[in-house]
């Protein structure tokens, strides 16, 4: 008895392991798809259809046709062939496949653990993470749909979602299995006041994020690609500081780019305050987890300029995020040590 029940707590814990790893590499993947302009390639929703890729030439003509109804293809792509088609259709056939994979790899064992009745204590946060991976299918969609009609590519805000709601999905399965690991069930947003400073780091490393998504979807990044200044200056000379307006304007790149910068100013001023506090209160079991979270943001940082001024190098960027789900995971981790 005391082996089965080891046995599937064992179980258990690779279902939600292998399920971050599943949504790490859904990040992945959707970020190649939007630095590739891949995202539009697919027209249609396609919930139950879409599984297979085209299997004909004729399959393939119908695909095609679709796209070269959009915008995209008329003002971006309008000399493109239907092998180079293929190319960005597959990334978006990859992503949304991974993605079917999640929901189901998700939902099969989260009814066979409903039923065992087992694990009382984690089930609702992984209830919530269904509804969230479900949600995210949504959102996926409407995304795609802004840029079907009027644009070139989506929304940067409903991009922004999208992506947010991935680093939401991926850091709960993380906070699962370091409670799983550790035997514990520690609540993620205790707001005691021990608490607040490293909420704080998560809140402002998930705006960051935002900011990310913001420069991706307006391809902010391909202005101003010198560092530390902005072409020749601190604040880029393109915007007006008198008009209030101005700076609070979200479709301007120049705007979104100072701010994407400067946020990460904000954090790396911030967890050297926060390095400050955990030293002086003498918080021996910080010291790793803040050494770890210190590397984490220094290789962001460094990739992100890198990037910046390579003209936006795709690997260079595809490892820029992959690193900024790594500095989500070490700040997380930070806190939980933290956390009443």
């Amino acid at each position: 008895m005391i082996t089965n029940d080891k046995n599937i707590k064992n179980l258990f814990q690779y279902w939600i392991t292998t399920c971050l790893v599943l949504v790490f590499f859904i990040i992945i993947v959707g970020g190649l798809t939007r630095l590739t302009n891949s995202g539009l390639s697919i027209t249609e929703w396609e919930l139950f259809t879409g599984i297979l890729p085209p299997l004909s030439e004729t399959t393939w003509d119908e695909y095609f046709s679709k796209y070269k109804e959009i915008p995209q293809f008329k003002l971006l792509n309008p000399d493109m062939n239907l092998n180079e088609f293929k190319i960005i259709f597959y990334w978006e056939y990859f992503h949304r496949v991974l993605a079917r994979i999640i929901g189901i790899f998700f939902l099969i064992p989260l009814i066979y653990f409903y039923f065992s009745n087992r694990f009382k204590n984690k089930m609702n946060i992984c209830y919530t993470i269904f509804f969230l991976i479900i949600f995210q299918g949504l959102i996926g969609w409407y995304m795609v749909k802004s840029g079907l009609a009027y644009d070139v590519t989506v929304s940067h805000y409903r991009l922004s979602i999208h992506l947010i709601m991935a680093f939401i999905i991926i850091s709960m399965l993380f906070w699962l299995i370091i409670n799983i690991n550790k035997k514990k069930n520690k609540i993620f947003f205790n707001l005691k006041k021990g608490n607040l400073h490293f909420l704080i780091l998560i809140f402002l490393i998930f705006l960051q994020i935002i900011f990310g998504a913001f420069m991706s979807g307006l391809d902010a990044g391909r202005i101003y690609q010198t560092w530390p200044l902005m072409g020749y200056s601190y604040f880029p000379n393109d915007v007006k500081l008198l008009e209030l307006g101005n700076i609070f304007d979200f479709n301007n790149h120049s705007v979104v780019q100072f701010y994407h910068r400067n946020l990460a100013y904000l954090i790396a001023i911030y967890i050297l305050y926060l390095s400050f506090y955990i030293y002086k209160k003498n918080f021996k079991k910080l010291f790793e987890p803040l050494k770890l979270l210190i590397y984490f943001l220094s290789l962001q940082i460094i990739l992100g300029i890198f990037t910046l001024v390579s003209g936006l190098n795709i690997y260079l960027a595809s490892a820029h995020q992959i690193s900024s789900v790594l500095l989500v995971f070490s700040a997380i981790n930070l806190y939980y040590f933290q956390a009443k």
